[in-house]
């Protein structure tokens, strides 16, 4: 789901290491964790969301 949203918002899938993958869009970096079908902690996401400019409603 969480990379599906960032492809949509126009970040390019640039490396994966293990279950780490690198996400870049204008000279910014954004590693999302992914391992298999665990939730996101909630900080983790709200970093996430920070780091890539994304809202509420980007998720929903």
């Amino acid at each position: 789901m969480i990379s599906y949203i960032l492809k949509k918002k126009g970040w390019v899938l640039v490396d994966v290491n293990g279950s780490h993958f690198k996400y870049c869009k204008n000279n910014q970096t954004v590693i999302i964790p992914i391992h298999g079908n665990k939730d996101l902690r909630i900080g983790t996401l709200k970093s996430f969301m920070k780091q890539a400019n994304l809202t509420e409603d980007d998720l929903i």
